[in-house]
């Protein structure tokens, strides 16, 4: 009985020794990720930070004290009364709009198709799609800014918008989710009396919520980036989006740095709230259908 009860509290020693090592790994671990965030983080926050100094003050990176000494709205002030940010942004987030949306639809029923029903060259126009994919959107640019111009759509939303209202990320990515789908469910809805269609709207989309939102991040990042097609297609300032706009805070002659840094931050805020608040979904989409192709 003794030895029974001595092995009973060496085997709680043990344990709780096991515990208190895996508590400190566990920790150092914490620890590591945290000081490799902060390392990643750290340019941005010096850029917010220093977006607050006067530019004077800029040319050598300036301490701390002299930071909080001129700590200062001047670069947004000057911001503002030098460029239409607001238009530019707004301009950007019609752009994301109407983007995703049209996207967004026209790629789940592409998807739905490819993935539910059987037609003739049903292969060979996936393989197509897939194809395209591997094509980088540069070689096109030339002849999609032709078919824009000569069909008069330049400084006009639709001619921004209409080389992206079908991506073939999005529709492999349906694909996938729709693939996943038990067959099982599909055919007790159709002993149901369940459309295709029906069935799609009322069982695959509510079931599709992370595929879309992680989609609808995926190409707002995309859009809210672009630069190079909306500079050939928006010739109109009016018609800027916030990258162009920004792109004008630095010239050939003098380039006030605070005030580039300024609209830095103000043009990342949106994104960055975007994937923050989408980042769960954004992973969950990305993963969908890993398995089964």
């Amino acid at each position: 009985m003794n030895e029974n009860e001595y092995t009973a509290v060496e085997i709680e020693k043990l344990r709780k020794k096991g515990h208190a090592a895996k508590q400190r790994r566990k920790a150092l671990s914490y620890a590591i990720r945290v000081v490799i965030g902060i390392c990643f983080i750290s340019p941005l926050l010096m850029g917010v930070l220093f977006s607050f100094v006067p530019s004077d003050y800029l040319n050598d990176l300036p301490s701390m004290a002299t930071i909080m000494q001129n700590f200062t709205l001047e670069n947004y002030q000057k911001l503002f009364a030098s460029i239409p940010v607001l238009r530019y942004v707004s301009n950007s987030l019609v752009l994301c709009l109407v983007i995703i949306s049209i996207q967004i639809i026209v790629s789940c029923l592409a998807a739905y198709a490819f993935s539910m029903f059987r037609f003739p060259g049903k292969d060979l126009l996936f393989t197509l799609i897939l194809i395209a994919m591997m094509i980088p959107g540069q070689v096109t640019t030339i002849t999609n800014y032709l078919t824009i111009n000569n069909a008069g759509l330049t400084n006009t939303y639709i001619g921004l918008c209409l080389p992206y209202f079908v991506g073939g990320t999005a529709i492999f990515m349906f694909r996938q989710f729709f693939l996943q789908l038990p067959r099982e469910l599909k055919e007790a809805s159709v002993i149901d009396g369940c459309s295709d269609m029906k069935f799609l709207f009322k069982v695959g989309l509510p079931m599709a919520v992370p595929t879309i939102a992680s989609l609808a991040i995926y190409i707002f990042i995309d859009i809210y980036n672009m630069y190079f097609w909306p500079m050939l297609v928006a010739t109109d300032q009016k018609m800027y989006t916030v990258q162009i706009g920004m792109s004008m805070l630095v010239s050939s002659n003098a380039t006030e740095y605070g005030k580039v840094l300024a609209g830095a931050v103000i043009s990342i805020i949106i994104p960055l709230v975007a994937f923050v608040i989408g980042q769960s979904y954004l992973i969950k989409g990305m993963t969908a259908g890993a398995v089964k192709g």
